[in-house]
């Protein structure tokens, strides 16, 4: 049995939930509390030594960093694979997910948000502003990407590691109140995949940490 250690909220182990039940492999979730600040704590930092969710324990060896183990979920198991065939199309996938997780996600990262309130003082409408901008910046190339390809429900023929990224950012930025409403190729893609079980089963609603009233 895989043990994934994350938090109901965490974009990364929102991805690496979807990712797992898209593949139909059982894990067991344990709760990290990134707001009680449990990983840092010395227990989780002996299994984690980044310090930060998610953590895959698998036979006895530890994965961290998602997009490292989306790619080895993939490879360890090929069976309903999140990358398709053709070589051109996998570098798609892996070119629109790496510019949600490296250059939007990053900058929303929960450190990162408290430096930006606690160290620099800046007030959560200013936060939330930032935010703003860089979801623009790095959601608005996409949807023209996706406009520019025949695309039905999702990137290609079935949700793959790209939905697995796109879904949680856009969770996310519909929690900060961002309009949505001009990005239609975005959207889309966000209604088809939260029909699906797999995306259901990981939402963070659905998460054992969860609170009873979000």
């Amino acid at each position: 049995m895989m043990r994934l250690h994350g938090y109901f909220r965490s974009s990364t182990s929102y991805r690496v939930r979807i990712a797992l039940n898209l593949k139909e492999l059982e894990y067991e979730t344990v709760p990290v509390n990134l707001l009680k600040g449990e990983q840092r704590g010395e227990a989780f930092c002996a299994l984690n030594g980044f310090a930060s969710v998610p953590a895959l324990e698998v036979e006895g060896r530890t994965y961290t960093q998602s997009l490292a183990i989306l790619e080895w979920l993939d490879e360890r198991h090929p069976e309903r694979p999140l990358l398709p065939r053709r070589i051109e199309d996998r570098f798609v996938a892996r070119q629109l997910a790496s510019a949600i997780a490296i250059e939007l996600h990053a900058l929303r990262n929960l450190s990162v948000l408290q430096y930006l309130k606690r160290d620099l003082g800046q007030s959560p409408d200013a936060i939330d502003g930032w935010y703003s901008h860089w979801l623009n910046r790095t959601l608005t190339p996409i949807e023209a990407s996706l406009a520019r390809r025949a695309t039905g429900d999702f990137l290609f023929d079935a949700p793959g590691l790209f939905e697995a990224v796109l879904i949680p950012q856009l969770y996310n930025a519909a929690r900060r109140g961002f309009d949505m409403t001009v990005m239609p190729h975005l959207t889309r893609i966000e209604a088809a995949c939260l029909s699906l079980p797999a995306f259901v089963a990981a939402h963070p609603d659905n998460q054992p940490d969860a609170p009873e009233t979000p």
